[in-house]
């Protein structure tokens, strides 16, 4: 019987899976494709995401460096409010290649990690947890161990199997890539999709990727193809899924726990969630002895503590989306400029370096 048993081997999973392995637990990973397949997210991050890899795998994951951003109220061709730095606040990589490293550093710890393995089906027990699983050859098989962690994504098997509350919403999101080489340093954003957001992401010889975010019941495709289409973009390796905004009230059963886009632990304001999925990862981790099931309440205080209060502030930043374009507007020519924000942390906003460039302008943005 293994210690746990964790479902996803996207960036959370993987980490998870490293961190207790690395503890002397034994665990097994179950992905239910090949690991990093199909792209479903986008690799702009910061740069924390370089504490969780092998420094000599930055190069090989690199793709370009962003200094800031341009917001837009319209679409391409209107007004740009840019917000930047004078050095680099975050990184576009390969997101492929994130996902197949961190799983590679999980198995280097001692994890098994098995791609083409689907789970149907999770079942608490008062000691264990059994798990059925298919395997690539079709066969269904039952694995048991103490506990399980759900990594598996928006839509998780396991949260669903064990009836655990769902996240606030899922809006719907879309990607597609331009080939044409784009080492521009500042990404553009555009406020034109209904409660989110449209963006454009240079990702320097990989070219560009495009995409948007919506509630499901908006028709995001045609919005889409006019967000490309107004930028004259070829595209291809179209991708679709779910963005979870909304972290439920409980992530935790009795001897099972979710972590990630399962959890819903993603940035509201971009609906990214590596690095804040990672961080809870690495609570978990720290806080959870598959031998005690007293220990997730450990960890349902602990990932909360940790993010809980950015996630919170985040959704305040969400809001600024719905706003009326004429305080938009307004609000983008009074706080443009170079700026003392970290991307994952909307609390740096009150930082003291931010909040003296803030107040130190002497002139209006152009």
């Amino acid at each position: 019987m293994y210690d746990f048993i964790v479902v996803g081997a996207g960036p959370p999973g993987s980490r998870f899976a490293r961190r207790a392995a690395e503890a002397d637990r034994d665990v097994v990973v179950f992905e239910k494709g090949t690991v990093g397949e199909p792209l479903a997210c986008s690799g702009h991050v910061s740069d924390d995401v370089w504490g969780y890899v092998p420094e000599e795998s930055r190069d090989r994951l690199l793709q370009n460096r962003v200094y800031g951003a341009r917001f837009h109220v319209g679409g391409p061709g209107s007004t740009a409010h840019p917000f930047y730095k004078d050095r680099p606040v975050s990184n576009v990589i390969d997101r492929v290649g994130l996902d197949r490293t961190l799983a590679d550093c999980a198995r280097e710890a001692g994890a098994e990690v098995r791609e083409g393995h689907t789970v149907l089906d999770v079942d608490e027990r008062s000691d264990r947890v059994a798990v059925e699983v298919r395997t690539p050859g079709g066969d269904v098989e039952t694995v048991e161990a103490r506990m399980v962690a759900g990594c598996d994504g928006p839509t998780s098997r396991v949260r669903r199997s064990l009836g655990l509350p769902e996240p606030d919403e899922l809006l719907h999101g879309v990607l597609a890539f331009d080939d044409a080489p784009d080492d521009g340093d500042l990404v553009d954003v555009h406020l034109t999709a209904p409660t989110f957001f449209a963006w454009r992401i240079p990702r320097g010889d990989a070219g560009v990727e495009y995409g948007l975010a919506a509630p499901p019941s908006d028709d995001v495709t045609a919005m889409f193809d006019r967000l490309t289409d107004a930028y004259g973009a070829t595209t291809d390796r179209f991708c679709s899924g779910a963005i979870p905004i909304g972290p439920p009230d409980r992530v935790t059963a009795d001897r099972a726990f979710l972590i990630g886009d399962a959890a819903a632990q993603t940035k509201p304001f971009t609906g990214g969630g590596i690095l804040y999925g990672m961080t809870a990862a690495d609570v978990a981790a720290d806080v959870v002895d598959p031998a005690d099931p007293a220990t997730l309440a450990d960890y349902e205080s602990g990932w909360r503590d940790e993010i809980g209060r950015e996630i919170l502030l985040g959704k305040g930043i969400r809001r600024c989306y719905s706003l009326p374009e004429p305080v938009q507007r307004l609000g983008l020519w009074a706080l443009s400029g170079e700026i003392g924000v970290h991307m994952d942390r909307p609390s740096s906003f009150f930082s003291p370096a931010h909040l003296r460039r803030l107040f130190s302008r002497s002139d209006p943005p152009e």
